[in-house]
């Protein structure tokens, strides 16, 4: 999961729409019992819809927008920071863990009563379906952030034989999400035969999206990690048991398919507008509400991107959160995001004639891939920022706006906490990029072909011309860096980069680099104080290499305070744990 991927949060809400009276027209809960409930079909359908309550909410932004990644310069006290330091140590509790196996346990609930549902077992089929397919979210979620876990199957009381046996290795539990998924899928309908009514429900198509990219994330952790955060399960860790190198090709080959079955048959598209927005889809689609969301109309009927994704309604269902206010404040590119994005002839800046340099603070802007203006200029004109209009006063302001995630016209068209936008878990722009790296790491190659069914419709939407293996060797290019580029650029602050970089293994490299804003020498900015005030910046300034060569840079947060190591792979199991199972072992490191 997303991206999961998605980390779950606790979140009271009713699901969206025609759901709605399953809740309002229930029996009282205090008349509710396990023993009585679960005996129509109609039950069965309302627990399933309350699955999605645990579906990670706008209201968790710090984990959503990738706060304190290598990608987002802006500093704070947060569990985030902490962990991207490399600072984390092993709670009493941990929410994450907690709630996973709460809403375990009403999902095997759902799933037993099922199996003595006394009526015809097709009016419940799908919803069976959805427990198995949040049976896998939370397992998986798990598995992203502990490892091992232990595997849960059945609805357990007090002296369950689970509740004190010792960790499955990461690998039997991702066997048995595998499992739940492909249940999943066999008993979900497609996202064309969901009525509008009830659109935000799990297809078809959604679970073979999340399990094309478990398969991806677990074949590549494989591939590149290995079993070096296991620990050996007798003094430290969940074990390696169930490992098999041959599952890389396995679970890679499985991905491409999955992702290239949804391409075939899903009926998804990109949600590209760019002639009547004027080339800025990639901000409007994540803000897209009612047809005043942007200036061209559009509602989320005109959506058909998303695949996986959390449903929300100004009347119904609001996102109730800061969003707007807080990806203003505190979702920032570093140096090391914003030099990444191609210039428009699909160059990397330091190769392309067409890059205009850091003189002028609207110079990087100029003939740059588009989405760079549409994640970070202001907010309030989005336009490009006016050469003098940037001024470096302070540690929260180094150089560059974000808009991506901001609400049109904020707050005049949507207050705080009330945005609501739908949240994108999957969408199609990341089964392109899941079918092309799955290729890649099974292949090493992609063909022409290849690249223009997956990437390069990224790509256009971008504004950049198609990449081809003769356009990639005439110009030095590799085709994985350029598949991860993208994935970076089209998926920043969307819950991606932690995983990704994890998953490579290169975490330790790339979270425990300086952190840069703006280039400082030989700029507008270089000794002018009505434009910049070095001494507002607690680290001064370094030199560092940039598209032009070596200059110095706001020194945002130096390598030396980020110790980020293999051991903070994965997060410390909470110690409360170990007082009641004396079977569980404690993460590598911790």
């Amino acid at each position: 999961m997303k991206k999961l991927i998605y980390i779950i949060l606790p979140c009271a809400m009713l699901f969206f729409t025609a759901c709605e009276e399953d809740f309002i027209n229930l029996t009282p809960p205090a008349d509710i019992t396990e023993a009585v409930y679960y005996t129509e079909a109609e039950h069965f359908k309302t627990g399933s819809n309350n699955f999605y309550t645990d579906l990670l909410p706008w209201t968790a932004l710090g984990d959503f927008l990738d706060h304190a990644s290598d990608l987002n310069g802006y500093k704070e006290d947060s569990p985030l920071q902490t962990y991207s330091r490399g600072d984390t140590f092993a709670p009493v509790t941990d929410d994450y863990y907690n709630d996973a196996y709460t809403a375990l346990r009403d999902i095997n609930l759902l799933i037993e009563r099922a199996a003595n549902y006394s009526g015809d077992q097709s009016e419940i089929a799908e919803y069976v379906a959805v427990a198995k397919f949040f049976r896998a979210y939370h397992h998986f979620a798990l598995v992203q952030r502990f490892g091992g876990v232990n595997i849960v199957t059945r609805s357990l009381d007090v002296g369950s034989e689970e509740a004190s046996s010792p960790r499955n290795s990461r690998y039997q539990v991702v066997a048995q999400v595998l499992a739940d998924l492909n249940d999943a899928i066999l008993g979900l309908p497609r996202e064309q035969d969901i009525p509008s009514t009830d659109k935000g429900k799990i297809s078809k198509w959604a679970a073979m999206a999340l399990k094309a990219e478990i398969l991806l994330h677990e074949a590549t952790w494989m591939k590149y990690v290995g079993i070096s955060t296991d620990g050996d399960g007798i003094a430290s860790g969940a074990g390696s048991e169930g490992f098999d190198a041959a599952n890389i090709d396995i679970y890679l080959k499985e991905a491409a398919e999955a992702s290239k079955t949804i391409m075939d048959q899903g009926g998804f598209e990109l949600w590209n507008h760019n002639d009547v927005l004027d080339n800025m889809s990639s901000y409007y689609l994540f803000m897209l509400e009612d047809n005043e969301s942007n200036p061209a109309g559009l509602d989320k009927s005109s959506n058909n991107e998303y695949i996986f994704y959390g449903k929300y309604d100004f009347l119904l269902r609001q996102g109730r959160a800061l969003l707007s206010h807080t990806s203003v404040g505190r979702l920032m590119p570093t140096r090391k995001m914003v030099d990444m994005f191609l210039a428009d002839d699909g160059l990397p800046i330091d190769k392309s004639p067409r890059f205009q340099g850091y003189t002028n603070v609207s110079d990087e802007y100029q003939n740059r891939d588009y989405r760079m203006r549409a994640y970070f200029t202001n907010n309030e004109t989005h336009e490009i920022p006016e050469d003098g209009s940037v001024l470096l006063t302070g540690q929260d302001n180094y150089g560059y706006y974000n808009s991506k995630f901001i609400s049109w016209k904020w707050p005049v068209y949507r207050a705080s906490y009330t945005e609501s936008p739908d949240l994108p878990y999957i969408r199609l722009a990341d089964i392109y990029l899941t079918y092309a790296e799955a290729l890649y790491e099974l292949n090493g190659s992609l063909t022409d072909e290849q690249m223009d069914e997956s990437i390069n419709l990224v790509k256009a939407r971008a504004g950049l011309p198609a990449i081809s293996n003769t356009f990639l060797a005439a110009n030095g290019m590799d085709l994985l860096t350029e598949i991860r580029r993208e994935r970076t650029i089209e998926l920043y602050a969307e819950s991606s980069r932690y995983n990704d970089l994890r998953r490579w293994g290169l975490a330790e490299q790339e979270l425990n680099q300086d952190i840069f804003g703006a280039v400082i020498e030989g700029t507008a900015f270089d000794g002018n104080p009505d434009l910049y005030t070095p001494g507002s910046y607690i680290y001064g300034e370094k030199t560092t290499t940039t598209a032009v060569g070596e200059r110095r840079c706001i020194l945002l947060e130096p390598e030396s305070v980020r110790n980020f190591s293999r051991d903070n792979y994965l997060y410390p199991l909470p110690t409360a744990l170990f007082n009641t199972n004396d079977n569980l072992l404690q993460n590598p490191g911790y």
